[in-house]
């Protein structure tokens, strides 16, 4: 009898040694099944300041941006073209139209072309901003910030931008950040036209299949029908600003090339 047990145990052990197997590779497979890939982190975009034109034909316009500092206390009148403030240091009270607004670091405004405004740093510290432009062709040597601010003029367009119609059109600035290791995005081009400031990282900026690395304080100008693609390989977040343009109703960027007559 006690053979016969013996007999029947061995001829068992070899399933249950299976089973047990079998068992623990389930419990083991089962927390990975229920793992998921993190999602990559998302492109951030922030819509700065934002205005309506009614028309950007009348005259040849181009695109103009300044650096401008205020030392603490310090005031400067402003007067010119349709344009976007930005701050990038420090804080200042912007009087414009008899509302007044405090801009801090990141903030901006959009001030209209012919109203003039008035612009004082806080007495915490110097106060930096950047203002661009849309700006006709007769204005751009005219100098729209007032002694004692201390103005740079970083960039302007050689020539107006091309291809703009008839119709409204949104002006905006838009701060953008891609994050650490982003590929480069499909082929792409502008409805109006934008131009872009880097604020932080360095961005791969490909165009007619040449690749340029963007550092902080680049501009670069993109005209209407400009294929072109933005990533960002390097180990820190790319953000910059686009000061933009583009026909009401129309999205600002579109998918690969713009048709031939367009």
């Amino acid at each position: 009898m006690v053979r016969r047990l013996s007999v029947a145990l061995e001829a068992i052990m070899p399933h249950w040694t299976t089973g047990l197997l079998l068992l623990g590779a389930m419990t083991l497979a089962a927390p990975a099944a229920g793992q998921t890939t993190p999602a990559p982190p998302a492109i951030t975009r922030t819509a700065v300041a934002t205005a309506k034109l009614s028309t950007v034909t009348d005259v040849p316009l181009h695109f103009k941006a300044l650096s401008v500092t205020l030392q603490p206390g310090e005031a400067s009148k402003v007067s010119g073209a349709n344009g976007i403030l930005y701050q990038i240091s420090g804080s200042a009270e912007v009087a414009l139209g008899g509302a007044t607004k405090v801009l801090s670091a990141g903030e901006g405004l959009f001030i209209p072309g012919g109203i003039p405004a008035v612009l004082k740093a806080s007495s915490g510290g110097p106060s930096t901003f950047l203002h661009f432009f849309l700006v006709p062709a007769v204005e751009l040597d005219r100098s729209t910030e007032t002694a004692p601010a201390v103005v740079t003029d970083l960039y302007r367009t050689a020539a107006p931008i091309p291809d703009l119609k008839p119709g409204g059109y949104d002006l905006n600035l838009t701060r953008i950040t891609f994050p650490a290791q982003m590929p480069s995005n499909p082929p792409h081009y502008r409805s109006g036209a934008a131009l872009y400031y880097i604020l932080a990282g360095t961005g791969a900026n490909t165009v007619d299949g040449k690749t340029t690395a963007r550092g902080p304080g680049s501009l670069i100008y993109e005209p209407h029908g400009l294929v072109h693609q933005w990533g960002n390989p390097g180990n820190e977040p790319l953000t910059f600003l686009a000061f933009n343009i583009n026909p009401e109703g129309v999205a600002a960027v579109l998918p690969a090339a713009p048709a031939k007559g367009q």
